[in-house]
């Protein structure tokens, strides 16, 4: 059997910077290290989650709490009841957390953002967690997680703040 010829066209290698350019200009701007577009609005997004991002490497229970929406509440993706939270069960999940965490490390790789018209933003990412803790035998030890999570944000109109409202 034989296989037909086909000639693929060859570009000059002067055109090849254009055709990059073309390409890249077409799509997008993305704020570095993210895979979220570059705005303002989105920008203010990101900044608010590297303050929680940092409040859960300093272990800052009370700048958490302060993120966190009064209404907030976590179903933790599960039917089951007994381990929903709101924001009264957040504030002693966090004080035992605390408790048992002697050091910690938090990276967020920021996959989306979605703005919706009632005021809400997905804030979608990738997080690796380290976590050092003191075992029953008062050995410490790492403990590592890698996750997708999805926060939901609410902004104030008003003033523009923006809080968390599930997925802490």
């Amino acid at each position: 059997m034989r296989i037909p010829f086909v000639q693929v066209p060859v570009f000059p290698r002067s055109l090849l910077p254009a055709i990059f350019l073309f390409h890249v200009g077409c799509g997008a701007t993305m704020i570095p290290n993210t895979s979220v577009e570059d705005n303002d609005g989105n920008r203010e997004v990101l900044e608010f989650m590297e303050r929680y991002r940092h409040a859960v490497e300093d272990r800052d229970v009370d700048v958490l709490l302060g993120m966190a929406a009064a209404s907030y509440y976590d179903d933790n993706g599960t039917p089951r009841g007994d381990d929903d939270l709101d924001y009264d069960t957040l504030r002693v999940n966090l004080s035992e957390w605390n408790d048992s965490i002697v050091d910690c490390r938090y990276e967020i790789r920021y996959r989306d953002i979605e703005w919706r018209e009632d005021r809400k933003v997905y804030v979608t990412y990738r997080y690796t967690a380290s976590f050092q803790v003191t075992d029953a035998d008062g050995e410490q030890r790492w403990v590592r997680r890698l996750g997708d999570n999805r926060v939901v944000l609410a902004m104030d109109g008003s003033t523009g703040t923006f809080s968390i409202l599930t997925g802490m």
